[in-house]
C-alpha cells in the first residue's frame, strides 16, 4: 500500500490505491475487470458480466431496509492515459505512482486515474462497509467511457434493475449534475504522398509543449491553449514568407483532451535560414505576450535538424496546414437556457501520420442541443471536405436532458444541506457522462452525478482534493440511507 491508503475514510482511499495498481486503459480492461470480479468472490457478492465486458455488483439491502428502492451506483473503469513526454511510463503494465502534495493526491509525470477510480473505489467501499445502511445495491462499472462510450452504448440486458442510479463521475465538491452535453467525433482523413526533400533546405523541428491541457468538456471554456492550433500557426506563416515544406506533424492524442503537446518538421531554403529564424523569434515572442495569462508554462523550441529525406508533396501540404489553421476550436457558443454553461464546442485534439501515406485528424463536437451538435460537425466535416480529406464520424452519444423535478435530486439535494448547513449548486455539464445512453435503455431512471473535486483531469496535472473526499463518502451514504 503506498501512502494515500492511510487517508480518510480508510475505507474509500484503501480501494483507490489498490484501483491505481491495477493498469486499465482504455479498450484494454482485462486486469481491471479480472479484479472486480475478484472482488466480489472475495466478499461473496453476487456479481455479472456482459458481453463487452461492464461489470455489476449487487448487495442485498441492509436489515430493516430490505422495502426501500434497488440504487444503482455507477462509475466506469477505464482511465485517460496521457503523461509528460520525458516521462518513461507503460500504461499496460506500470502501476500508477501517486503521491500526496499540498492537500492533493498526484501522479509522477501521467494522469492520476482518479477520473473514475475514485467513484469506483466509492462504490466498492458501500459494498463492504459494515456501517452502511441501505436498500438493495447494485455496482455497475463500465468500460470503455473515455474513448468510445462502449460500455454505455452496449450493455447487456438486464444488467439493471434499480430505478435510480448514482453516477460517481463528477469533479465539483458541492455541485449536483442532472444534464450533460451530448457529443460526436469528426476524424479527418488525407490521402497524401512523400516526395524526396528538395536540396539546400535547412530543416528544424519546432516543439510546443507544457501547455496546460485538459478536459474537452470542462475546460474548453477556460481559453487552454490548442498545441495543434498554435504549430499549425507557424507552419502557415513560414509557407506565406519562406517556401516552407513539412516534413512531419505530431500533436496531441485523445479525442477528449485538449492537446498540450505538439511538434512539426520541416524545412526552409538555407538562402532563407536567417530571415526564417528572425520571423520565428518574432512569432515565439508574439505567442508569450498573447499567452501570458492563459498558458504560465507555455513553451515553444526551435531546433536545426539534419537533412531530411522526404516532404509531403506540395498540395496535400497546403490542404493539411490550411485545414488546421482554418478549423474552429473552442466554444462556439454558451446556452442561453443555463447562464455559464457552455451549449457547443469543438476541439482539434491530434494530428497524426499515420503511415502508408495517410494523415489522420481527429476532433471532438459537444452539445447540450442535438440540433446544435449536428450543426458544429457539419461545420468541422465542411472544411476538411473543402481540402480533400475523407471525413467520417463516431455514432455520437446522446445528451442527459436535466429533469429539475426529480425525487432523487431532492433527496440528495436535502442530504447535502442536512449535513453540510449549506445549499448545493444544481448544474448541467459540458462534459458527456454515460447518463443519456443509460436513459435510453432505461427510460424510468432517476439519476443525479456528484463527486469529489478533481482538476486537470485528461492531462498529467490531474488531481484530487483529499479534503473533499469525506464529503463525497458522507453524502453518498447520507443518500443511500434516506432515499
Amino acid at each position: 500500500m503506498s501512502e494515500i491508503a492511510g487517508l480518510e475514510p480508510r475505507l474509500v482511499w484503501e480501494q483507490f490505491d489498490a484501483i491505481t495498481q491495477v493498469p486499465r486503459p482504455s479498450k484494454k480492461e482485462g486486469r481491471i475487470i479480472d479484479f472486480l470480479v475478484a472482488f466480489a468472490k472475495q466478499h461473496q457478492l453476487e456479481y455479472k458480466k456482459d458481453d463487452v465486458g461492464n461489470v455489476v455488483i449487487r448487495k442485498p439491502a441492509t436489515p430493516g431496509f430490505e422495502e426501500r428502492p434497488a440504487v444503482i451506483l455507477q462509475s466506469h473503469m477505464d482511465m485517460v492515459c496521457e503523461k509528460n513526454s520525458d516521462v518513461e511510463f507503460d500504461f499496460d503494465n506500470d502501476p500508477i505512482r501517486a503521491y500526496i502534495a499540498d492537500g492533493w493526491v498526484r501522479a509522477e509525470g501521467t494522469t492520476l486515474g482518479a477520473d473514475c477510480g475514485i467513484g469506483m473505489a466509492a462504490a466498492l467501499a458501500v459494498l463492504i462497509d459494515p456501517q452502511a445502511q441501505h436498500g438493495p445495491l447494485e455496482a455497475l462499472f463500465t468500460v470503455d467511457e473515455e474513448t468510445g462510450l462502449t460500455g454505455a452504448f452496449e450493455l447487456g440486458e438486464g444488467m439493471l434493475q434499480g430505478k435510480y442510479l448514482l453516477n460517481l463521475d463528477s469533479e465539483d465538491e458541492g455541485e449536483l449534475f442532472i444534464g450533460c452535453a451530448g457529443g460526436i467525433d469528426t476524424i479527418a482523413t488525407f490521402t497524401c504522398s512523400m516526395e524526396e526533400a528538395p536540396k539546400n533546405y535547412s530543416f528544424f523541428r519546432v516543439d510546443v509543449s507544457d501547455l496546460l491541457g485538459g478536459h474537452s468538456g470542462d475546460d474548453i471554456d477556460k481559453g487552454r491553449v490548442n498545441s495543434n492550433k498554435t504549430v499549425a500557426r507557424l507552419l502557415w506563416g513560414g509557407m506565406q514568407s519562406c517556401e516552407l515544406r513539412l516534413s512531419y506533424f505530431s500533436g496531441g492524442n485523445l479525442r477528449n483532451a485538449i492537446p498540450r503537446e505538439a511538434y512539426a518538421i520541416f524545412g526552409v531554403p538555407t538562402r532563407l535560414k536567417k530571415d526564417f529564424e528572425k520571423r520565428y523569434e518574432l512569432f515565439a515572442a508574439d505567442l508569450e505576450a498573447e499567452f501570458r495569462l492563459r498558458e504560465p508554462n507555455f513553451r515553444i523550441t526551435l531546433n536545426e535538424m539534419p537533412q531530411v529525406a522526404e516532404v509531403l508533396d506540395a498540395r496535400s501540404q497546403f490542404a493539411l496546414i490550411y485545414s488546421l489553421v482554418g478549423v474552429s476550436n473552442g466554444v462556439v457558443a454558451m446556452s442561453a437556457a443555463v447562464p455559464g454553461l457552455v451549449e457547443t464546442s469543438t476541439n482539434l485534439a491530434s494530428v497524426k501520420f499515420a503511415g502508408e501515406n495517410k494523415i489522420v485528424v481527429t476532433s471532438s463536437q459537444r452539445s447540450s442541443v442535438e440540433s446544435a451538435k449536428t450543426y458544429v460537425m457539419q461545420m468541422v466535416e465542411s472544411v476538411f471536405a473543402l481540402a480533400g480529406a475523407d471525413v467520417v464520424h463516431s455514432d455520437g452519444y446522446p445528451g442527459w436532458t436535466p429533469d429539475p423535478q426529480s425525487r432523487l435530486l431532492a433527496v440528495t439535494a436535502d442530504a447535502y444541506r442536512r449535513l453540510f448547513g449549506t445549499e448545493p449548486k444544481v448544474r448541467a455539464i459540458h462534459a458527456g457522462l454515460e447518463c443519456g445512453l443509460f436513459l435510453e435503455k432505461y427510460p424510468d431512471l432517476e439519476m443525479v452525478s456528484f463527486g469529489p473535486t478533481l482538476r486537470g483531469v485528461h492531462s498529467p496535472d490531474e488531481r484530487l482534493e483529499i479534503a473533499t473526499v469525506p464529503k463525497f463518502w458522507e453524502l453518498l451514504n447520507e443518500v443511500l440511507r434516506t432515499l
